[in-house]
């Protein structure tokens, strides 16, 4: 299982198409792995995991996601599925990569 993370237009609801390519994504959309979820129910308030960011701008998520980033370590493992720290972070990288191009676009998280 993976949760599904869409940067949304505000207006119209629709996953953000990107302009220029980040990642190779098209889209503002970011798949992360379930097997993380242990890592992220520690590093984000109320137990809320990587929903906490549901419904937040890109401006707003940013803030949260520094601060779980701050409280992880840099323990980056080959096996993409490990849930280690280093792991987690580089995905909330990339997902704060996104709030910074596009702050005006509100999260929708799904699995």
């Amino acid at each position: 299982m993976s949760y599904d993370l869409y940067l949304c237009d505000p207006v119209t609801h629709e996953t953000i198409m990107l302009g220029d390519p980040h990642h190779n994504r098209e889209r503002a959309h970011v798949n992360v792995t379930f097997n993380y979820e242990s890592v992220f129910s520690i590093v984000f308030p109320g137990l809320r995991g990587i929903y906490t960011i549901a419904g937040e701008t890109g401006a707003s998520a940013i803030p949260i996601l520094r601060a779980a980033i701050g409280k992880l370590g840099d323990d980056v493992s080959d096996d993409y599925w490990a849930a280690t720290e280093g792991n987690a972070k580089r995905a909330l990288n990339q997902i704060l990569a996104l709030c910074v191009m596009r702050p005006d676009g509100i999260w929708r998280v799904g699995r």
